[in-house]
């Protein structure tokens, strides 16, 4: 009898410490929501490290299992199907360590079970952005837009090294997105009247944007979720950059989309901000520069207008694509 409750006992242990096989995203997505099926795991890979985790907390944002183990530390566990995320936040921190002006992550320890791959990083001081970013007052707003431009352009100045290996390249990505950019706005309810320019955009869209560019480190992602602010003597400031799953390598004006859609909101100072901050004179966000964004905006890889354009109405307000472009990047 002894020894069957001991194989009980080690059943369980394996349950709670072990990982399962998931068939899809969606699975991982609703797994992933009862805690108690994958939290035992967490610490267990933690205490396998010699790593303190006495109250860990659980971010309940972002795609992958995240969880902070202490002040300190943060363990990001990533599924298998999401195998290239944890391929290119590994690749990115371990090209950006040190040569930033802002913080980033460092790698701890990295390793894998069951299949899945994880990371131990360093966790940043600072507040996450989103929880700030809707009450700072406009003067800072414009501010902070200014440092997350100087911020892409930062990142951008430093070698992609090994980020050059990263799939898909920026030519195969940008075809890839063209092919399926008007079925994927027509199924997230973008109005007839822009899907009616959307043909010709496209068409200018492969002259006004070079698939063989120099190419520079892109996260895809400059919005308020991934980035952190601190405050200093009343002022709040861009602090740290986190979440580097999406990295890819290609056009450097890519990146500007994240805080022109959740950010900017069209207003014509926090514009002007952002791409001074990017290092772009206000004559060079000429009609082409604007033509050329419009297209990447809707070829981004997150890319859903209807639910990211931050400009209260502006569906009603624009009736064209060449409308929504002065909407979005007013001189």
């Amino acid at each position: 009898m002894d020894s069957f409750v001991d194989s009980l006992r080690a059943m369980a242990v394996n349950v709670l410490t072990s990982l399962p096989a998931l068939a899809d995203y969606q699975a991982f997505r609703a797994w992933r929501a009862d805690t108690s099926l994958w939290l035992p795991v967490a610490l267990d890979i933690a205490r396998s490290h010699g790593l303190a985790s006495e109250a860990p907390h659980i971010f309940a944002t972002g795609t992958n299992l995240v969880i902070a183990l202490d002040p300190q530390l943060i363990l990001k566990i990533f599924p298998p199907m999401l195998r290239s995320q944890f391929v290119s936040e590994r690749c990115a921190l371990s090209e950006l360590r040190g040569r930033l002006s802002l913080p980033t992550p460092e790698i701890i320890v990295e390793g894998a079970r069951d299949g899945w791959s994880y990371l131990v990083i360093t966790r940043l001081d600072g507040v996450l952005g989103s929880e700030i970013w809707p009450s700072l007052p406009e003067a800072q707003k414009e501010r902070v837009l200014g440092e997350i431009g100087a911020a892409i352009a930062g990142v951008q100045r430093v070698p992609p090294g090994a980020m050059l290996e990263i799939e898909p390249r920026w030519d195969v990505f940008m075809r890839r997105q063209m092919a399926a950019c008007r079925v994927r706005h027509e199924r997230l309810g973008l109005k007839p009247k822009f899907l009616e320019g959307l043909d010709d955009l496209l068409r200018d869209a492969a002259e006004l944007i070079p698939l063989d560019p120099p190419p520079v480190i892109l996260t895809g992602e400059y919005i308020p979720e991934n980035f952190l602010l601190a405050e200093q003597g009343g002022n709040w400031r861009l602090a740290g950059l986190i979440d580097f799953g999406d990295v890819k390598t290609g056009f450097g004006e890519y990146d500007l989309l994240g805080p022109s859609a959740f950010m900017a909101a069209g207003r014509p100072r926090r514009v002007r901000s952002l791409f001074e901050g990017f290092g772009y004179s206000r004559g060079e966000v000429n009609f082409a520069a604007k033509r050329r964004l419009m297209a990447l905006m809707l070829l981004h890889h997150a890319s859903d207008p209807v639910r990211h354009i931050c400009i209260e109405g502006w569906q009603d307000r624009a009736d064209d694509l060449l409308q929504l472009q002065e909407l979005v990047w007013p001189d």
